[in-house]
């Protein structure tokens, strides 16, 4: 594209032709430009002189300058619209960029986006190079690994799932555990703080015992819940599982920790003695029995799951009536110092005490092994 004439030069040339002193043939090749050219410069000069009706050169000028603000201006209207919906989803602060990109689809420049938001180009064209950072990366790897924590165990808060994610091999600190867990609403079931939803979780089985605990064979009706007690080092967790033909416990587990896994162990623990077959097991709604690990192991093993409601006790009375005789036997017996002196006190109690000593009335004035024993030959028959 030909470079514009000086403003000069056609000042000069328009004034020369003025005079007529020579032909505009004569004039236009003199100077080098064509007599078409002349003749638009001569009209220009009359217009912008107010010889002849028309737009001037400078209101022309002022006309394309509003014209183009009058532009900008719809852009900048269109992004700040747009820019509103955009945010309005939820989008965080730094994801800004990709709404240039869909504003530039539409035609909008990528510099007027850039200054309307507040940014700067090389800051998009950045972005725009590698849109996900490593440390976005490693972020979402990490939320990928909590959220499977969590949803194993929802009773763990960002301290644990820290602590699970050091020995699944995944370096990361504390604080930003903490940090990606609240972006995520990633919180403890116990957790107490102002605005969370506090309401239990719902039953991942129905009630099929209604408070009837009792059985008329073995490994037919099963309770199981969790129980805890301090110690000086810390506290203890027991997990049992009580057969309600014999009372009976049939399978327990005890850690110094309550997870999913506890539970999951008293209960593989209890199929490997009893080899049981369409049992029903009984809980409470707590988050260990509605583990995805829990269900999986109830269904591996052909269990079938009951859940009482939340907040009452009577529907799992039977297994806390065991709990209550292990606290006044037991646990309230003494300090104790250790877990594992507690650990040794709970096995010997319910193996020697509970199982081959204690006569209970419901079972005729037997102990939970006599009732078995003598039970076996007449079903059998």
């Amino acid at each position: 594209m030909p470079k514009p004439y000086p403003e000069e030069f056609r000042r000069d040339v328009v004034e020369v032709a003025r005079k007529g002193q020579a032909p505009l043939r004569q004039v236009a090749k003199d100077f080098g430009i064509s007599e078409g050219c002349l003749h638009n410069w001569l009209k220009q000069a009359d217009i912008d002189d107010g010889a002849r009706p028309a737009i001037t050169a400078s209101e022309s000028a002022e006309l394309r300058e509003l014209r183009k603000r009058n532009k900008q201006l719809e852009q900048e209207n269109e992004i700040l619209r747009r820019a509103a919906a955009f945010f309005a989803r939820g989008a965080a602060p730094k994801m800004k960029f990709p709404l240039v990109l869909d504003l530039a689809a539409d035609g909008i420049p990528v510099a007027v986006t850039c200054r309307a938001l507040g940014f700067t180009t090389q800051a998009f064209y950045k972005w725009k190079k590698s849109p996900v950072s490593h440390r976005d990366w490693d972020n979402a790897h990490l939320i990928n690994a909590a959220y499977d924590i969590h949803h194993d165990d929802p009773a763990f808060g960002y301290r644990f799932i820290a602590d699970e994610l050091t020995d699944r091999g995944i370096g990361a600190g504390e604080n930003r555990v903490h940090r990606l867990c609240s972006q995520q609403r990633l919180w403890s079931v116990f957790a107490r703080r102002r605005g969370l939803n506090r309401a239990a979780g719902p039953p991942v089985h129905d009630d099929l015992v209604c408070r009837e605990f009792t059985a008329q064979a073995p490994d037919q009706l099963w309770l199981t819940d969790i129980t805890e007690h301090r110690t000086s080092e810390g506290k203890l967790y027991l997990c049992a599982i009580k057969d309600c033909f014999s009372n009976r416990i049939v399978g327990y587990s005890i850690d110094n920790r309550m997870t999913a896994a506890l539970a999951v162990s008293a209960l593989q623990n209890a199929v490997a003695l009893r080899a049981p077959a369409a049992t029903i097991v009984h809980s409470d709604r707590g988050s260990q029995f509605r583990s995805r690990e829990y269900l999986h192991a109830l269904s591996v093993n052909g269990l079938q799951g009951s859940m009482g409601r939340v907040g009452a006790c009577g529907d799992n009375a039977a297994m806390e009536s065991f709990f209550a005789l292990l606290q006044r036997n037991v646990l309230d017996r003494q300090h104790w110092t250790t877990r594992t002196e507690l650990r040794l006190a709970i096995i010997t109690w319910i193996e020697r005490t509970y199982h081959r000593r204690r006569r209970q009335r419901r079972l005729g004035r037997l102990t939970p092994v006599e009732f078995e024993t003598i039970n076996q030959p007449a079903l059998a028959a």
